[in-house]
């Protein structure tokens, strides 16, 4: 069938995007389902920095590759053994996970072996692409490539949910929410009344703040950027500049900036036997500086959460229910409601730091 979608041509391309172009919103042909995959009509991606890190040459990906990991549809078909039916609402998640590798085994621990080298290689689970463009092929983006009006996509990287869950909720879901809240709920697993405190109030920490909230944890966030101290103040936690946090110390600390500094800063502020968790993710020469003795002498963890070491059909449920019984207002996160060809201006926006999540209504 044909569709249109979102193309990066060229990793690396110079801000701003909307003059240097580096993306093609056209036409691609998309295959039928396989084996195991879903057809998804796309009603909302919501655009996140790691869609950023690879327009941006941080996280190189092989090109062409049709962009975009958030999202929520409708599926209108299904290749065989996929065990959800046509007309559900499915959340899509970045990482697939196959459920038989040994990294699998580890609880949301560490990422699925299997889809983490389909993501690198730009294909889906099986190893297939179905994606095409003039008869050539088209890379998927970790599994997603939700920057279009369909995607095909392994029922692995799908998650069901009910109807009473509307698209723009379920898209923040799989990337934002799954990421921040499991920063919170499974790496950092705080004591109950324990502090939180988010270092990088984008989308991703913005969740992570809402999660702690919903669970009833008082929250510090700490940004640079004026709006989003405004953001955290609205939504109830103290918020404050990292040169206001200094000597603070707290039980939990997440790090969600994907900056060298915002990890040293989130050190800093993590308590003498606290835990620093770290889901950000900066550039692969970033280096930042902290004293080992601190660990040792002071009892300190830091862990790195991939995908917020979550299960994604066992925690999306779980943030569902925080949504319905009121204490989860996920609709905070969205700071703007654009179409496909609005993308480029959008990447310039969250470059400057100037957006939460933007969702692509299709």
């Amino acid at each position: 069938m044909q569709i249109t979608g979102a193309v990066l041509e060229r990793c690396g391309a110079p801000a701003p995007f909307a003059e240097s172009r580096p993306i093609t919103i056209g036409p691609l042909e998309l295959d039928a389902p396989g084996p195991g995959e879903l057809l998804v009509r796309i009603e909302v991606a919501g655009i996140c920095h790691s869609d950023l890190s690879v327009v941006d040459g941080n996280r190189v990906r092989p090109v062409p590759m049709l962009l975009g990991h958030e999202a929520a549809g409708i599926v209108e078909a299904a290749g065989p053994g996929t065990g959800i039916a046509v007309g559900r609402r499915v959340v899509m998640t970045f990482l697939p996970r196959c459920g038989r590798c040994e990294e699998c085994g580890t609880g949301g621990r560490l990422p699925c072996a299997v889809g983490s080298a389909a993501n690198a290689a730009g294909t889906l689970v099986g190893g297939g692409i179905r994606l095409h463009r003039n008869g050539s092929a088209v890379n998927h983006h970790l599994g997603v490539s939700a920057f279009a009006t369909h995607a095909v996509v392994s029922a692995d990287s799908a998650v069901p949910v009910d109807d009473d869950v509307p698209p723009d909720i379920a898209a923040l879901l799989g990337c934002a929410v799954l990421t921040g809240g499991g920063a919170v709920v499974n790496a950092g697993n705080p004591k109950p009344g324990q502090t939180v405190a988010v270092v990088g109030l984008g989308g991703v920490g913005a969740a992570a703040l809402l999660v702690a909230k919903a669970l009833g944890h008082p929250v510090i966030g700490i940004d640079t950027v004026p709006a989003k101290l405004a953001t955290a103040r609205a939504l109830g936690a103290e918020a404050m500049t990292p040169e206001e946090a200094a000597g603070r110390r707290v039980p939990l600390v997440i790090e969600a900036a994907g900056a060298a500094r915002a990890f040293e800063t989130a050190y800093a502020l993590t308590a003498p036997g606290g835990t620093t968790v770290t889901v950000g993710l900066p550039r692969p020469d970033a280096r930042a500086s902290i004293a080992p003795l601190s660990l040792t002498a002071e009892a300190r963890t830091v862990i790195g959460s991939y995908l917020g070491s979550a299960v994604p059909g066992d925690d999306i449920p779980r943030y569902v229910d925080l949504w319905r019984a009121g204490r989860l207002p996920l609709d905070r996160l969205v700071s703007d409601r654009i179409d496909l060809n609005g993308l480029p201006t959008a990447l310039d926006r969250l470059a400057a730091g100037e957006a939460l999540r933007q969702l692509i209504e299709f």
